[in-house]
């Protein structure tokens, strides 16, 4: 019976101190965390999710900064995204190469500088959040190891972060991305912009909304003013379902790539603007990001 009892023991001190596969396998989410904004005056979160072998390795790793949509936060993309559980999957099936996932909090900024300068979310993304992160974590800095993803407003933000600043990013993968024609904001109801985007853009109707502030971020100008060159030093992931609201911005932007011979993926599933689509096809903007990580 004593030796039963040691072998018992013995049973149970292995599986308190080594771990099983499932945990090794999984990465690490550390939630609201905080960087301090100078450009902003006050602290920005952001969710962090650090690859499984992060804890036990001296390496660097690629990084992929992931946005939220309208009216999230920087938590969406791991309570309702899975976003971390997808990751580890991939991660453990080869599918993705081992990378560091940014959440930031966007707030309803649409990440972008507002038209008086006084909320200056893109100058903060690009000045401050970028270089925290690659000061703060095991990072690799390089362009080639750098990539932007989101969905809805964040889809939008990614375009238009990447499409200004193509010397930091390597690719963009925009689910159901906020891309808007001019006469959707022409005809756009004027309580609903004035709500969402008049203190961005400049207030305004019809066609006084189409200021210098709105090309300076509209997807559909970037794409036709930033030099070729250069955006075609970015691949360019476009998705979008079928029964999505935001079909025609996402159908004309498109186009206008192809009219502007920018080589990009356009992908079109069955799905709306929901969870369940962006859970269900996260997987392949992870798969085209790790594409352009790996060597």
């Amino acid at each position: 019976m004593k030796k039963l009892h040691t072998l018992i023991g013995a049973i149970l001190f292995w599986f308190a101190v080594v771990p099983t596969t499932a945990s090794a396998q999984n990465g690490q989410v550390l939630e609201s965390l905080k960087m301090n904004s100078k450009i902003l005056g006050r602290d920005v979160k952001y969710t962090l999710y650090l690859p499984p072998d992060y804890a036990t390795s001296q390496r660097r790793y690629p990084v992929l900064y992931l946005l939220h949509g309208y009216t999230g936060n920087d938590t969406d993309w791991v309570q309702f995204g899975e976003a971390n559980h997808t990751a580890d999957k991939a991660i453990a099936a080869g599918e993705i190469p081992p990378m560091i996932i940014v959440m930031p909090d966007g707030r309803n900024d649409w990440y972008a500088n507002d038209y008086q300068g006084k909320n200056r979310y893109e100058d903060m993304f690009i000045k401050e959040l970028i270089p925290f992160i690659d000061a703060t974590y095991r990072t690799r800095t390089q362009k080639e190891f750098r990539a932007i993803a989101g969905l809805s407003m964040g889809g939008y933000g990614s375009l238009h972060l990447a499409a200004k600043n193509t010397e930091l990013f390597a690719a963009v993968a925009a689910f159901s991305a906020a891309v808007f024609t001019d006469q959707e904001a022409i005809d756009a109801p004027k309580d609903r912009y004035d709500q969402t985007f008049a203190w961005i853009y400049g207030p305004g109707e019809g066609k006084e909304r189409l200021t210098d502030h709105w090309r300076k971020y509209s997807v559909l100008d970037l794409m036709k003013t930033v030099p070729a060159e250069k955006l075609k030093s970015v691949r360019w992931y476009i998705d979008c379902g079928d029964d999505d609201f935001l079909y025609k911005g996402n159908d004309a932007l498109h186009t206008t790539m192809r009219d502007m011979n920018i080589p990009h993926e356009y992908r079109i599933h069955d799905g709306a603007h929901t969870w369940t689509y962006w859970r269900t096809y996260l997987i392949e903007g992870l798969k085209f990001v790790g594409q352009s990580f790996r060597r």
